[in-house]
């Protein structure tokens, strides 16, 4: 489990493919302190296993699914990505839950300049629209961040000057890919409200639209 709070940036020094899948070699800008091999840690938003950490040099296996459903394959030598290791439970949540799972591949529509800041609007890929909510988290290559505006087709997040500089999105531009995930607490929602028993009737519960909507979780 994440936060979306990135801790820094590495490099891919290495790639080659291995098992249908590739082989990452990364080089963090900062201390892996108490490593242990085999465990997770967030690239781009992706969880992966790190392996053979050496100083804060690693290796990451990237599977046939996450090549299909992420960004990664077409992170190039040299190309930088975002790194957040695993939650401890003693740890700030300082961004929101997040799984490292990510749900599919959005495209930058455009990036608009704001002093400082950068508005960036991302494409809506399909069958995620119902779980992207005004003023609701998401993940982007790996940050938790707040959406601004949203609508069928689009939606856009206002990125301050520190995560432009710490994150790999102030180098992104127009058409660049990313990744998305949701946010989980919908998910989880939308499914215990579709959830039949076995005679086909929907389940009984407290929480129905009705309830959501009285408490803010959804617009009337």
């Amino acid at each position: 489990m994440f936060t979306g709070i990135i801790q820094g940036r590495g490099v891919i020094f290495e790639k080659r493919p291995a098992g249908g899948g590739l082989v990452f070699r990364i080089k963090a800008d900062f201390d892996l302190t108490d490593p242990a091999d085999g465990e997770s840690i967030a690239i781009n938003g992706v969880c992966l296993t790190a392996r053979e950490i050496s100083g804060r040099r690693f290796l990451a296996d990237v599977s046939p699914e996450s090549l299909k459903r992420t960004n990664l394959g077409r992170v190039s030598v040299g190309g930088g990505v975002n790194l957040e290791r695993a939650l401890k439970l003693s740890d700030r949540l300082g961004g929101h839950l997040v799984s490292g799972h990510v749900d599919g591949v959005a495209e930058i529509v455009s990036r608009d300049s704001q002093g400082d800041f950068v508005i960036f609007t991302f494409g809506v890929p399909e069958g995620l629209g119902r779980y992207i909510i005004e003023k609701g988290s998401i993940t982007i290559d790996g940050i938790s961040l707040t959406v601004n505006r949203v609508d069928d087709r689009s939606f856009s997040v206002s990125i301050i000057p520190h995560t432009l500089e710490i994150t790999t999105l102030g180098k992104l531009a127009q058409g660049d890919p990313v990744n998305l995930e949701v946010d989980l607490i919908g998910k989880y929602v939308e499914k215990l409200l579709s959830v039949k028993p076995a005679g086909g009737e929907a389940a009984s519960s407290q929480i129905n639209p009705a309830f959501l909507a009285e408490h803010g979780f959804v617009k009337q």
